[in-house]
């Protein structure tokens, strides 16, 4: 039988390891931040700690499959991690915040079975992924001769055909590209653009600034 000490230490646990997490999250302004995290984490080791009680109480006559409750949360999650996923053009964002909802969610079903150690040095390899391998992650596409620009431009007309001539120019090809609207008559193009080398980048800023009603440009 579970005991109130044993509760209290798989509660805060949870509420500890996803709090880790959700705090990398909302320290780059995530959907789903550090309380969302912690919820999720929370309300999964819940229900695993549900499921033990459960069966504790009928002394194991119950037909109740402890993981099936399980799953439930599994599944659940996925419908809790499609509101973080948001489309914008051709890119999608918001992927490796649903995926470390799920992962949260998993932390918690471990802590409620007490499966203390998987749980923890999961909750750190998680941590770790998103905070330095966000770092790896850039320095592969620096490897890669990926170069990402902002263009600060007029809101008008025949703006992008004239960017993407002149990357045309200097064989640059354009990979993703961005708008953000700051008001009715300004435009932030974010671009990443694939360069032959990097010995180019100078020149195609200098050039990309000298388009009329380009206001800024320089790299992210």
């Amino acid at each position: 039988m579970l005991t109130i000490k044993q509760i209290f230490i798989r509660l805060f646990l949870s509420i500890l390891l996803s709090g880790l997490i959700g705090m990398e999250r909302e320290s780059i302004r995530r959907p789903a931040g550090f309380r969302t995290h912690i919820l999720v984490c929370v309300g999964s080791t819940l229900v695993m700690l549900t499921g033990i009680y459960i069966v504790d109480l009928y002394n194991y006559k119950s037909s109740l499959d402890v993981t099936r409750l399980g799953a439930q949360v599994i599944s659940g999650i996925g419908f809790l991690g499609a509101g973080t996923i948001i489309r914008e053009g051709t890119t999608v964002k918001g992927l490796t915040t649903a995926a470390g909802l799920w992962a949260v969610a998993c932390i918690g079903l471990a802590i409620g079975a007490g499966f203390y150690l998987a749980a923890i040095l999961t909750a750190l390899l998680v941590f770790i992924t998103l905070l330095a391998f966000t770092r790896v992650e850039k320095h592969i596409k620096v490897r890669r001769n990926y170069m990402c620009i902002k263009i600060v431009s007029v809101n008008q007309p025949g703006q992008l055909g004239k960017v993407g001539s002149i990357t045309g120019k200097y064989g640059a090809n354009i990979r993703n590209i961005e708008l953000e609207s700051q008001d009715d008559n300004i435009v932030v193009i974010t671009l990443l653009i694939q360069i032959p080398n990097t010995s180019i980048k100078l020149d195609l800023l200098n050039e990309l600034s000298r388009i009329e009603d380009i206001l800024e440009v320089y790299e992210c």
